[in-house]
């Protein structure tokens, strides 16, 4: 499988969370599966760590290499499919994640309940179920 891993995801996996859930972990864990994490997964992480709604353990630039993953870049295209999205969610990292997911046949491995809604895309719900 290819994953393209949403950005809560990606620091979930980091900090070994437990709000992800099994079967996310799992397909992460996979050898076999191909882990893609977004350019605009790092520039959200850098600007919520500026405005100090986060605090990262170590340095930004070794999220992807440090866990094999694989770096997925944002290229004009994704921008333009992005924003050409029928969809209303505001966000413009969601909105970029969505559409390289769509782009590059990736499964969106997040848990967004506006992203699942959307269904425009292949997902996996990442989510430990509530105890």
């Amino acid at each position: 499988m290819d994953l393209l891993l949403d950005t809560h995801v990606l620091l979930w996996w980091d900090a070994d969370n437990p709000q992800l859930g099994p079967e996310a972990r799992a397909a992460i864990a996979e050898p076999a599966n191909r882990v893609h994490v977004s350019a605009a997964s790092l520039w959200e992480i850098a600007i919520k760590a500026r405005k100090g709604k986060l605090s990262l353990g170590g340095p930004l630039d070794g999220l992807i290499a440090g866990h094999g993953f694989l770096p997925l870049p944002m290229m004009p295209e994704h921008a333009i499919a992005a924003g050409s999205l029928d969809w209303d969610h505001p966000d413009p990292f969601d909105r970029m994640l969505v559409a390289q997911a769509r782009a590059e046949a990736l499964i969106l491995v997040h848990a967004d309940g506006i992203v699942r809604r959307y269904g425009g895309v292949p997902q996996l719900w990442a989510k430990a179920p509530e105890r």
